[in-house]
This record gives C-alpha cells, structure tokens and sequence, in this order.
C-alpha cells in the first residue's frame, strides 16, 4: 500500500544522504521497518521462549462487557487482540490510505483523464493476471476463493527499493509506479468490500448509509469541524462492523467524506496574519516600557489565533493525512505485521510452497500466491500497459523503456500488506484448524513470492540500466 506523497518523487530523487535526513523522512523507512517486524514476529512465533506468550496476547480477550440480572451484552462481541488490530487499527490505516485517494483523484496523478487512464489500466491488468494464475492452480476446490491474495502491490517496499535504486529507475516510472498503486490499492478496497465481508445485514447497512448521507450534506455545506465527523466515523464502524460489510472499509468511505477545502481562504489568512503582526509590533513597545519578556499575555493571545487560523487555512483531509501517516508507517502497519507474519513453522518443509496440503479438496495455495505476485503482477501490469500505449489510449512514461517498464512492473509484485490482509479474511468456508493451517501457509507464500519479486525488480533495473548507459 502506499502512504508516501507522489509530491517526494519530485524533489531530491537522485539523492541518498541518510546523514542530513532523519530516518522517518526517508520514503524507504517505512519498509525497513516492516521488514524488521515480520523477521520479529516470525522469531516470536516460532521460539520456544516465546511462542506460548505471543499467541497468548493475540488471543487476549478485549471485549467490553455489560451485564446485570436481566441481561448481558458485549461491544464489540469476540473481539481480542488479534482482531482489534485487524479491524479497528487497520480502519485507521484504510482511512488513511482512502485520504491518499482521494487527493490524488481530485488534484494529484489521477485527477485527468490522460494522467490516470494509464496508471489504472496497468493495475487493473496487475490485479486480473495474478487472480487468473491463482483460479488455474485452485479452480473447483474449497481454496478458490483465496484469488483476492495475490492481487495487491506494497508501495512501501517497493518504494523503499526505488529509494535505493536511485536514478536507475527513471523518475516518470516512479511516479507511475506510485499512481498504479494507488489505483491498485483502490481496487483492493473493493475486492475486500465485495468479496471478503460476511453475509449482509441490509437494515443495519442503510442506516449507515443514511448517516454517510448526512454527513456527505453537512460536507457540502461547508462544515469543517472535525468533531462533526469524528463521531459519525465511529458510529458507522459499529454499523459495518456488525453489517457484514468488513469495518475496515469504513475508514476508506469516511475518508472520501472529509472535506479537503479549508476552512479559511487566503485572502483572510493574509489579513488576518497581518492584523496579528500589526498587534505583536505594538505589544513590543509595550514590554519595552515595562520590561516584561515576549510574549505577554495578549501576545500569546495573538500567537494562538494566529496558529489556529494558520492550520486550519490547510484542508482537514491534508491535515489528518499528514498528521497520521508517521503513526500507520511506524506504529499500526508494524503492529499489524508483528501480529499477521508470526507463521507457526512446524518444520522446514512447511516453506516449500510448491506442495499441496494434505487437506481434502483444497488447490495448490502457494503455487497460486507465488506465482500470482512473481509472474502475474509483472505480466499483467506490463501486458496492459502495452494495449494501452499501443492503441493510444494512454502515453509511455517520459524516458522509459519497455524493459525497463517491466523490471519496474516486477516490483508491483511485492504484495506484502494488503496480501496479508485479505490473506487473514481466506478460507473461512473450512474447517477451522485447516483455516488457520491455509492462512498460515498463504502468508508464507507471499513472504517468499514478495521477495523474490523485489530481488528479481531489482536485479533487472540494475541490468537494464547497465544496457541503456552503455548505448548512451
């Protein structure tokens, strides 16, 4: 997924001073980390030290219980630790990922047609190819439904790997990379929306579409204050939560309900920055007459409003996205792979991925992840890519070439998060220890079909850069 700005490919592409730029900062950051969560969760989970505690805390209930002498309920009913980060922390990173969208349909990489027609076509084709490889190898057994795992693209390795790749990858496929996954995490969105949530409850499902509604309006009337819509997001999570639909998908339709216009134009930031400015001047004469230090009373009253005036002169939607972006890059998505990638690995045979296991009716799971990200991502996103310019609906990226596009396409099959994600939603039609046997498996499988498809990106981006240098 990504949560990195388009606006950083931009500047400083062709720089890598670790020294001069604080870690955070550095878009290849967010993928280190998460890298350095699955190998701790993979070692929480298999060492004898620690396995009984980690699945202990998974497990933990958190269930919020009221109860008397005539009744008894829970909020949220069965809910430990393992699912409040799967469907409350991850709302919050859906909704970041729904802002990300959002700006960049309405003024970013996707806001023209001739800007997005490209980027999107090139994902659709990258989600279409990996669900087809994952049909043939499971077509007809109790597995089939696991097509969802291979289809989604982790911008934040892949990013990270571009980082370091420097100015080998031309900065038009960065960006266009980053605009195809964009599109791709939206069509992941609506693969789990559709088809990955439970069986629908409709009433409860229109009354949260009738709170969305009212919501939308008071957008479109121009109201601005966050507590207007902080509460109507929980209440709409609720009403996911218990329709069916996965509550996740909450947090992306709230997203696209912020407002992104500021609640103060230009014109009266201007003047009233300058009133402000005017006032802190006389107060200054003020203090040097009676020798108080700055800022004074009244001073600190200026100071204030010209703070609250200043930060909400930017849109809400662009606040929270950069409000919250460090805490999903470095808090909720690492937590996430610290609870989702700790496999219980048996024995050394479970990492051959090529085998299938011995539960009745069900496919070739590894086979169809591994294969899905290391050849179906690359192909489709190429092979769509290719219609595309070729029947001139969309335009090669500036300075790109077809090999090069197609090295930068294998880095589109670096699956990690949402993989995952839909991953832990698979296979529910089975019994429950094969479940939990199949996700486990699955998510090994897009371990290892995410790396190889990250080493092989990147060995072809060096490849052909080579080549294309030496022509030059």
């Amino acid at each position: 997924m990504t949560l990195i700005p388009l606006y950083k490919w931009t500047k400083g592409l062709h720089t890598f001073e670790l020294s001069r730029v604080n870690f955070m900062n550095q878009p290849w950051a967010s993928g280190i980390t998460l890298l350095a969560c699955v190998i701790i969760a993979m070692l929480l989970a298999n060492l004898p030290i620690t396995a009984h505690l980690y699945h202990e805390i998974l497990t933990t209930n958190l269930t919020i219980k009221i109860s008397n002498d005539f009744f008894a309920i829970s909020i949220p009913e069965n809910m430990n630790v393992e699912k409040f980060i799967n469907d409350i922390l991850m709302v919050v990173f859906f909704f970041t990922v729904g802002l990300e969208i959002k700006r960049e349909v309405v003024c970013g990489e996707l806001s023209t047609v001739k800007k997005a027609i490209l980027p999107i076509i090139a994902a659709a084709g990258g989600m279409a190819v990996p669900a087809i490889i994952y049909a043939i190898f499971n077509a007809g057994t109790l597995t089939s439904g696991g097509w969802g795992i291979p289809t989604a693209t982790d911008i934040a390795f892949a990013i990270g790997i571009m980082s370091i790749l420097g100015n080998r990858v031309p900065v038009s496929l960065k960006i266009f990379l980053t605009a195809l996954a964009i599109a791709d995490d939206l069509g992941a969105i609506l693969v789990v929306a559709f088809f990955y949530g439970g069986d629908i409850d409709l009433p409860l499902l229109f009354i949260a579409l009738f709170i969305l509604a009212i919501v939308r309006l008071m957008n479109n009337l121009g109201e601005k204050r966050m507590a207007y819509y902080l509460v109507p997001a929980i209440v709409v999570w609720f009403l996911f939560y218990y329709s069916g639909i996965h509550s996740t998908m909450s947090g992306v339709v709230m997203a696209f309900m912020i407002p992104m216009d500021a609640r103060f134009s230009h014109a009266y930031l201007k003047r009233s920055n300058q009133k402000y400015i005017n006032r802190l001047a006389a107060y200054d004469l003020e203090n040097s007459k009676s020798g108080t230090l700055f800022p004074n009373e009244s001073q600190r009253h200026c100071l204030h409003r010209m703070s609250y005036i200043n930060n909400n002169s930017i849109g809400m939607s662009y606040r929270l996205e950069h409000a919250l972006a460090p805490w999903v890059n470095f808090l909720i998505m690492p937590i996430f792979a610290i609870a989702n990638a700790g496999v219980v690995i048996p024995d050394i045979s479970f990492f051959n991925i090529f085998q299938q296991l011995p539960i009745e009716e069900t496919g070739f799971v590894g086979l169809g992840i591994f294969f899905g990200l290391l050849l179906g991502k690359p192909i489709g996103i190429s092979l769509a890519s290719f219609i595309a310019i070729k029947s001139k609906v969309g335009a090669m990226p500036e300075g790109a070439s077809w090999k090069m596009l197609f090295a930068v396409a294998c880095l589109g099959g670096i699956g990690f998060t949402m993989s995952i994600f839909v991953d832990t939603l698979s296979f529910g039609n089975l019994a429950p220890e094969d479940t939990e046997t199949l996700r486990a498996f699955g998510k090994i499988a897009v371990l290892l079909g995410s790396l190889c498809a990250g080493i092989l990106g990147s060995l072809l981006i060096s490849i052909f850069h080579k080549m294309e240098s030496r022509r030059k």
